[in-house]
Order: structure tokens, then sequence, then C-alpha cells
């Protein structure tokens, strides 16, 4: 860069002699001192969010007559996670009532509407079966899982019953015609 001479030497303008100033310095040594702590200060004072997990009820391995739930078909809604993303429930008892097939963008209003169906007919709770089958991913589970938990679907926990061998033949029958089992 170039220095400019303000000494008068060269026939400039004659008068005073101004003395060259030092540039100035900042020094943020206290300004990092202070953001560190404050960074410790905020970390030391949050609490960092825990896990939540939600309550799942499975069928038990040996199935005892006396600790069985009995449940009202009325109230039951069965999902079945198909491959595809693609998701088939009824209401009631498998077989008697014809399966809606949707994607999972329209379960949510299905669970509502059936949640409220249900509370209106019978003044108790919705039950929810989850059967996924071999053509579910993990992802499709937990899609399903958080739909019921935003609804709000089940004061308890709902079934899940992961166990392929436990697909009765008519839900077995009804997901091969329509290309989702």
């Amino acid at each position: 860069m170039a220095e400019l001479d303000t000494s008068g030497k060269d026939g400039g303008k004659g008068g005073k002699v101004r003395s060259k100033k030092a540039s100035t310095k900042v020094d943020l040594t206290a300004m990092v001192d202070l953001a560190f702590l404050l960074i410790t200060f905020f970390m030391l004072t949050t609490s960092l969010s825990k896990p939540q997990a939600m309550d799942i009820a499975k069928p038990d391995k040996d199935a005892k007559d006396e600790n069985r739930l009995e449940l009202r078909e009325s109230q039951t809604m069965t999902i079945l996670l198909g491959k595809n993303d693609r998701i088939a429930w009824y209401m009631g008892e498998a077989g008697k009532s014809a399966p809606t097939i949707e994607g999972f963008n329209d379960i949510r209003a299905s669970l509502l509407k059936n949640k409220k169906d249900v509370k209106d007919a019978s003044g108790r709770d919705i039950v929810i079966i989850v059967k996924p089958t071999d053509g579910a991913t993990y992802k499709n589970f937990v899609d399903i899982m958080d739909e019921i938990n935003i609804t709000k679907t089940n004061i308890n926990a709902p079934a899940v019953d992961d166990d392929p061998k436990h697909l009765l033949d008519s839900e077995r029958d009804f997901m091969k015609s329509k290309g989702i089992l």
C-alpha cells in the first residue's frame, strides 16, 4: 500500500508536522472467554430430550385361556401392512367385512373416523391390531405406530402381531388378490 507523506518537505503546504498514528488493535480475549462461559452455562442448564418409548401389546408365546382378553368385533380395527407402502384395514372379524386398501396419506382420516364411529356406537374405545406382513418394511411399522400415536386412538397399547403364521387365510387371500402381500 502506498504511504502518504505529510512532512511537508516537498514544497507542500507549510505548517504543522503530524505524528504518525499506530494502527488500533482489538483484543478479543475477553470476548472469547465470555462466549465459552455462556456456552458452558447453557450446556449445563438445559435438559436433553429423553427418548420416548411407545407401549406395545404382543400376544404371549404360550396362550393360556385364563389370561385372554375378549374383545368385541365392533370395537376392533385390524391393520395389515403390505408391500409398496400399502395398508389394508377392516373393522370386526376377518372375512365378514371387506378390507379397505389405503396408503399412509389416507390412514389418519380412517383411524379418526373409525375411532369416532366406535365411540358413538358403543361408548367404548377402539382397539387396534397391527399385523405387519413379510412385504412391509420397518419404516411402514414405525409410520403406522406414529399415526396411531398422533390420533390418540388407543388408551392402552395397540396390539402387534408380527408373526406371519398368525395371518388368517382370508387376510392372506385378500392381500394376494390385491398384490400387496
